[in-house]
């Protein structure tokens, strides 16, 4: 099969993107070493996360996760902090193979669209090194702020202490990082106006059926 008939086979792939359950655990070492892989190519560091850590968000219907069939695709995870004052998505990651066909843009606008059902008064948050996401976290109405601007909870800051470029955080007292802070306020009626336009014609993440 030539590279570009494997091209075409991806893009008939019918990939679900869902809210992810219990019954996904099977898929964390995969989505934690795609993460680690993606992370080392880009040359970037990545806050580290335990298997248990990425299982209980399953549990708890927090994370997103895309399947073609039973092949794992892609993920995102999300977070509340400062007593759910603050919300973030993470670790988003599309598997290589099926990258360029809008997936982290299906997973990116799942998890944004389960974060505001869940937490409709609270900020949502990114913190990323990595241009894709900013651009996608801009298309939903997040703008560039400071670091100040972010929630103070430390337990938030302390997963940080596993990235390569934690002594940039330490070193320059938590006021900038190699990462770029983007925050999207929902009393903030620009915000409001591109959230309405970006979901006109909404796709809503999918329960596994029982």
């Amino acid at each position: 099969m030539t590279v570009k008939e494997k091209e075409v086979k991806v893009k008939e792939q019918d990939i679900e993107v869902m809210v992810a359950d219990e019954s996904h655990e099977i898929y964390v070492d995969t989505i934690l070493a795609t993460i680690e892989d993606a992370a080392k190519v880009r040359g970037t560091g990545i806050a580290k996360r335990t298997h248990d850590y990425v299982a209980q968000k399953m549990k708890e219907g927090k994370a997103i996760i895309a399947l073609a069939g039973d092949e794992f695709a892609g993920f995102t995870y999300i977070e509340s902090w400062g007593n759910k004052q603050f919300v973030a998505t993470s670790g988003l990651i599309v598997v290589e193979k099926f990258r360029g066909h809008g997936l982290a843009k299906r997973i990116k606008h799942a998890a944004f669209q389960l974060a505001r059902l869940r937490w409709p008064k609270a900020k949502l948050f990114s913190l990323t090194s990595g241009s894709a996401v900013m651009k996608l976290n801009t298309e939903l109405g997040y703008v560039p702020v400071t670091f100040a601007d972010l929630t103070d909870d430390e337990a938030f800051w302390r997963g940080c202490n596993g990235c390569i470029n934690h002594d940039v955080l330490v070193r320059t007292q938590r006021k900038f990082c190699i990462c770029t802070a983007m925050l999207f306020d929902p009393e903030d009626p620009r915000c409001l106006r591109l959230e309405k336009l970006t979901f006109g014609k909404k796709e809503i993440p999918k329960e596994k059926k029982k």
